[in-house]
């Protein structure tokens, strides 16, 4: 496997390449940079933490 484009909502957030026995996911998107270098077992595992990463973002208070 090469590298391959992760897209999200049908945007492109990032690419996985492949690191020894797994993903290496490249954040190229601001809003995914917390998962930036983390490894998976699969692009569909890519794709949960990066739904899971947004909806805690989303919870997040906001402060003024």
């Amino acid at each position: 496997m090469k590298k391959q484009v992760i897209e999200y909502a049908g945007v492109p957030v990032g690419i996985v390449v492949p690191d020894e026995d797994r993903l290496k996911f490249i954040a190229v998107k601001y809003h995914v940079h917390d998962l930036d270098e983390q490894r998976f077992r699969s692009t569909d595992e890519v794709k949960l933490a990066i739904r899971d990463l947004l909806i805690r973002q989303q919870a997040k208070p906001i402060h003024v």
